[in-house]
């Protein structure tokens, strides 16, 4: 996932995280596979040590991976019995200015946004990552959401979330649209963005939006978690 591995962990930050063994590995309480996981950040990785780590605090070891240079990690990992979950596509997009629509954006999560964001797919407690760092929180009128997180050049688009009773109303469109108008005014250049591979949905709503697929990646987690 090259650069992208540290737009993302930039983007959802964990509240507590050490660097040791060739790793960054990643605490939250246990909210979110991507803030609770090991990130490789050196040429040579000691999964001991990881393993030790999360073992420590009660959780089951996972590991973060890109398509694009930890193959023989990953078969280390494959031989240990870790098992690969989530496979994850990075999707690019140039940003353009805009024109402002009725989506309301504020610097901070509010309860509305909070209460959709949970409903669909969030975690309560996961309000400490989501505020680690200063982000766009996209709401249109109590029934979707979105999340823009300024990274310079790029624009990072998380937390895209819709109640089930108001979908296939073009409303997903929308926030993003709004939230991509941001990120041009803020500076950046390009968006980016990751999707569950599976989730096809998604990816035609960003497809159509001009995003491309840029890099892949997928957890490790060990069959015993199962």
């Amino acid at each position: 996932m090259g650069d992208f591995s540290r737009l993302v962990d930039e983007a959802w930050p964990a509240p507590y995280a050490e660097y040791t063994g060739g790793w960054k590995l990643r605490f939250a309480d246990g909210v979110t596979k991507r803030a609770n996981s090991a990130l490789p950040v050196s040429a040579a990785q000691d999964l001991d040590t990881a393993e030790r780590f999360y073992a420590d605090r009660d959780l089951p070891a996972v590991f973060s991976l890109s398509l694009d240079g930890s193959s023989s990690l990953d078969r280390e990992l494959d031989a240990r019995g870790y098992v690969v979950v989530d496979p994850t596509l990075v999707l690019t997009a140039p940003l353009g200015p805009g024109v402002t629509g009725p989506v309301k954006v504020e610097d901070h999560p509010s309860p509305d946004w909070m209460r959709i964001w949970t409903s669909v797919e969030g975690h309560p407690a996961a309000t400490p990552i989501l505020t680690g760092v200063a982000a766009d929180y996209a709401l249109l009128d109590g029934m979707a959401v979105g999340r823009g997180v300024p990274q310079g050049d790029w624009y990072g688009i998380y937390c895209m979330a819709v109640l089930p009773e108001f979908r296939r109303r073009g409303l997903a469109g929308q926030v993003l649209r709004e939230l991509l108008r941001r990120g041009h005014e803020s500076g950046a250049r390009h968006a980016y963005l990751a999707v569950v591979e599976s989730n096809t949905a998604a990816r035609t709503l960003y497809e159509r939006a001009g995003f491309t697929v840029a890099g892949a990646y997928h957890y490790r987690v060990s069959s015993s978690a199962f």
